[in-house]
């Protein structure tokens, strides 16, 4: 079995646009939550959102390459140009070597609504575009990123709701693993627009506390009332540790363990069991004890039952004792992108000796109670984390990564 190596990473995300201002904010505990008024006018229960930059890449793509790229994979080309060059990577190598891709994505709401409105204004489908069509798929992040840097390798999207990211990890590792590729561009993508987050506002899922926006994400207090949205890109270069030395590449980190599960009960309430057995598999996988690791990164997005469980499942691996913190207090919930953005954030910890901060963390209930979340910034040393990723239908995710 190939080792998993970590030699590159791009971010671009409400905490910030590159890896250096990224990390700047997780030590500050600052969030990147903010108010969309026009989310009023649609009827949206919630106006709270992430707050992120508009990119513009007009200098950077032909209009012909552009016109099939709806937002999250611009994000996506943005934050794989920075993983690239952090790794070391450029397309001469792309060229001359067998690179595979694939990311996290579980929509693509804006461009499929667009299109309908096209069409019911014009009644002609021939004005929706040409590109309409590659910006509408699920597929569009890996679709656009394998043209764009002509890449030959492996190429799909991961499609496992709110652990899209963290499986697009996966899988990689167990390729990479068996030998079957020996590079593969990883992350996920998630839009940041009201087309995409009507029906979850429907569901009453998002919070209310309009009047302090930033502190309206609070991962495991007591007082949370649901989640708030967040979005943008996370971009990990995953290769061979063998690959990786041949070509003198600088190994941030190694993904050691894997772990997945599915509840297989209700479609959109989580249970403890699930994740419990995600957690045990990952470690076991990477031949591990729960002591070994030095931080979790919770899933935790600010919803009253899903905090509880996942506390529940916590505190039955791991004791009292572990550092956790879920930086959705900062990004809110990150949704596709969460669990590959979250890799990034905790190595970027990691490196720079620190636990990022539950922020908004007030008041413990019966269960957060039990174990130990870091409500500030902490500073300590970091060896070996673990990151969790749940989602809708039950599917679960737990990554292990040990620093190099």
């Amino acid at each position: 079995m190939n080792r998993v190596v970590i030699t590159g990473m791009g971010i671009y995300s409400v905490l910030g646009t590159n890896l250096n201002t990224v990390a700047d904010s997780l030590f500050k505990g600052k969030s990147g939550i903010g108010i969309d008024e026009n989310r009023a006018n649609f009827g949206f229960r919630s106006k709270l959102t992430g707050i992120i930059e508009k990119p513009d890449i007009k200098n950077l793509l032909s209009r012909r390459m552009r016109i099939g790229m709806p937002e999250q994979a611009e994000y996506a080309y943005l934050a794989t140009i920075e993983a690239f060059k952090n790794a070391k990577v450029d397309q001469d190598y792309l060229d001359k070597n067998i690179v595979g891709i694939l990311y996290g994505n579980d929509s693509s709401a804006s461009a499929v609504i667009e299109g309908w409105e096209i069409m019911k204004e014009k009644k002609d489908t021939s004005l929706i575009g040409s590109g309409s069509i590659f910006k509408s798929m699920n597929s569009t992040v890996t679709m656009n990123l394998s043209v764009i840097f002509k890449l030959k390798g492996i190429n799909f999207t991961i499609s496992g709701a709110c652990a899209s990211g963290s499986h697009a990890i996966g899988i990689a590792y167990l390729l990479i693993q068996q030998g079957l590729q020996d590079m593969i561009v990883v992350g996920g993508a998630q839009e940041i627009n009201a087309e995409s987050m009507g029906s979850f506002d429907g569901l009453s899922a998002f919070s209310v506390r309009e009047n302090e926006p930033q502190k309206a994400s609070r991962p495991f207090d007591r007082d949370r009332d649901g989640l708030i949205p967040g979005g943008g890109a996370a971009t990990l270069i995953l290769e061979s540790y063998e690959n990786a030395v041949k070509r003198g590449a600088n190994i941030l980190a190694e993904v050691v363990g894997y772990g997945f599960s599915s509840n297989g009960e209700h479609i959109s309430n989580p249970n403890v069991e699930g994740p419990t057995r995600s957690l045990e598999l990952a470690l076991k996988n990477a031949n591990l004890k729960s002591s070994d690791i030095d931080y979790v990164n919770a899933h935790a997005t600010s919803t009253l039952v899903g905090d509880d469980n996942e506390a529940q499942s916590l505190f039955n691996v791991f004791g009292s004792k572990t550092p956790v913190s879920s930086t959705k207090s900062m990004t809110g919930h990150e949704m596709w992108m969460g669990g590959a953005s979250e890799i990034i954030y905790s190595i970027l910890m990691a490196q720079n000796n620190f636990v990022a901060p539950n922020i908004n963390f007030e008041n413990p209930d019966e269960f957060s109670s039990k174990i130990n979340i870091i409500p500030i910034t902490k500073e300590m040393k970091m060896k070996t984390f673990l990151s969790n990723s749940f989602g809708f239908g039950g599917t679960n995710s737990s990554l292990i990564v040990k620093m190099l």
